[in-house]
């Protein structure tokens, strides 16, 4: 806080509590929605997001077994930012901006399950410039020499901090692939007393495709476990897809993960009440590509209003027949289901994991389903793309 502080730049709104009552205390003054997470854990281990003081309460009974005597960390959750992975490396003086990748899901989601693009394909050049000149701060006021990894959210023209690691992160591998930089060895470099400059490393190679991450999950194989994405990372692998456009390359990553995009058919549409307008959005674009929409009735009644043409069904508590049977009967070809509040997470378990059995794309977040959108936009047949061919000489 203090060296973010010194070179003027933002995170979010956090505090640090050891027991229960510090931790309310810290929630009333921060804010709900909260990010809540044990200190010196990896992988987002027991890491949750609290929405009132009840589910605080709940969470900190177990954090503290995770945690034992380290501190439990709060920080302001910032809805529907956008949230950017950043590596570079620094000989100290110079600092090389190796790839700046944009998430899909939006923040709240662990970056090792989230899909990301390099380049991004929403963020401006402005705060693309502003993200690596912040990057360049945290390098020399951290005193790095060699790889660091920086994740950022992004509210509009506002740029939080939300973590920075002065090591290698695990999108290490993809940026090298995707810019064709050995960058591994050109931090080891740096940190043997070679500079930037020597090794002839100054700006990134102009790159001419989209190179798109997607996370695996190994959810089919354990039964009930629940396949929504969340602070907690639940991957095992990833894959990469290249396309001249973003959603070329999103659609062959999805390829790759071995899901299933159907071209037509119907669509199931359920979201909560904040993602009603891109709701509006995603469907009008799924009709146009040939889909029937089928929705839960606040969403059916939202979409009514919009003009878009919509069928009714019922939630499982709301009794036979439901959404669930419909995707037993392969009468579901895709799913865009957003959910908010821990009942309303408990009430549409059955439909992820009936989805997951029955081998349905779904996606959990509305950032996804406009990916997915674009990607089912690529009607034209793709081309076979090789990193030897794009990056000959670095990998022979």
């Amino acid at each position: 806080q203090k060296l973010l502080n010194e070179i003027g730049l933002t995170q979010p709104p956090n505090e640090i509590a050891r027991n229960t009552e510090q931790a309310v205390k810290s929630a009333n003054k921060i804010g709900f929605p909260l990010v809540v997470r044990p200190s010196y854990v990896l992988g987002g281990r027991a890491m949750e997001i609290v929405y009132n003081n009840d589910d605080l309460k709940d969470y900190m009974e177990k954090a503290v077994q995770v945690s034992h005597s380290s501190p439990v960390l709060l920080d302001r959750f910032l809805n529907d930012a956008i949230e950017v992975d950043v590596d570079a490396v620094s000989d100290g003086d110079d600092v090389f901006v190796a790839g700046i990748m944009e998430h899909i899901e939006q923040a709240g989601v662990h970056s090792g399950d989230s899909a990301c693009s390099l380049p991004p394909f929403s963020l401006s050049k402005s705060i693309q410039k502003r993200l690596s000149a912040q990057v360049g701060l945290l390098a020399k006021g951290l005193n790095v020499i060699g790889l660091m990894n920086t994740q950022f959210a992004i509210q509009g023209d506002d740029i939080f901090v939300l973590e920075v690691n002065p090591r290698a992160s695990r999108t290490v591998p993809f940026v090298s692939k995707a810019t064709g930089l050995p960058i591994a060895k050109i931090a080891v470099n740096c940190m043997v007393g070679n500079s930037l400059k020597s090794q002839g490393i100054t700006q990134i190679p102009k790159m001419n495709y989209y190179y798109v991450k997607e996370s695996v999950f190994p959810f089919i194989k354990f039964p009930g476990v629940d396949p929504l994405l969340g602070p907690e990372m639940k991957s095992t692998g990833e894959v990469m897809g290249i396309g001249k456009t973003f959603g070329e390359a999103f659609a062959k990553a999805q390829l790759a993960a071995g899901e299933i995009l159907s071209t037509s058919g119907q669509a199931f549409i359920s979201v909560k009440d904040i993602d009603k307008e891109l709701a509006v959005i995603v469907a009008k674009e799924l009709v146009s590509l040939g889909f029937k929409i089928f929705a839960t009735s606040g969403t059916n009644d939202i979409l009514n209003q919009a003009g878009i043409e919509c069928n009714k069904v019922n939630k499982v508590r709301e009794g036979k027949p439901h959404i669930v049977n419909m995707l037993e009967d392969k009468k579901i070809n895709l799913i865009v289901n957003t959910t908010e509040d821990k009942d309303a997470i408990a009430d549409s378990f059955s439909i992820r994991r009936t989805a997951l059995q029955q081998k349905v794309f779904y996606t959990t977040t509305m950032a996804a389903a406009q990916a997915t959108v674009e990607a089912l936009k690529q009607r034209e047949k793709s081309n076979v793309v090789s990193l030897q061919t794009l990056h000959k000489g670095y990998f022979s």
